[in-house]
């Protein structure tokens, strides 16, 4: 029998039909999916320190068991000491099976470890989209805290099919992400 990852599983024989019932949808294929994972982490301070970025790459590999890539910046900034293409921050596009075995780590293990947790923000990008801001990616079980030298937050993008917020939102609560109670549109 193939694996299949449990919230993978869980969208296709529960989200599905719980989505298409609530908005009135007549096809299976309006409902919202989830269709990609970015995670991306901004390191300003590699303009001074070059080492930085590989231990950039080297976490956030460790934390979506995926080749991460550099982020170059695109103009010179003299106030920044920033010059055209230097590395400035490194990105992971997660999609299919791993994408859901990140997610299903994220709300299981890594979110309940953020101190005094009582849920994230609700706030969507007005397509659908939902960005989570982490300030410490000391939360990632597959992160060393021993071997850390600085700690550095990060952003995980969910890019979803949703054509609004609300369809959005509600893909993202049946996923279980632990969203504040308050609803803000």
């Amino acid at each position: 029998m193939e694996y299949v990852p449990s919230l993978k599983k869980k969208y296709k024989e529960e989200i599905i039909s719980s989505l298409k019932e609530k908005f009135n949808y007549s096809s299976v294929m309006q409902v919202p999916r989830l269709k990609k994972i970015v995670i991306n982490q901004g390191i300003g301070q590699a303009t001074a320190d070059k080492k930085l970025i590989d231990i950039g790459l080297k976490e956030m590999e460790a934390i979506s068991g995926q080749k991460a890539v550099e982020r170059y910046s695109t103009k010179d900034i003299s106030n920044f000491k920033l010059r055209k293409k230097t590395p400035i921050g490194v990105k992971v596009t997660l999609r299919r099976d791993k994408m859901y075995e990140f997610l299903e780590r994220l709300i299981v293990v890594s979110l309940p470890r953020i101190r005094d947790f009582k849920g994230v923000n609700n706030k969507l990008d007005g397509r659908g989209n939902y960005t989570l801001g982490i300030t410490e990616q000391i939360i990632f079980p597959e992160i060393d805290i021993d071997k850390i030298n600085k700690i550095m937050g990060l952003e995980i993008t969910f890019v979803t099919s949703a054509a609004t917020d609300e369809e959005g939102y509600a893909l993202m609560k049946e996923f279980g992400i632990p969203f504040k109670n308050t609803k803000s549109n």
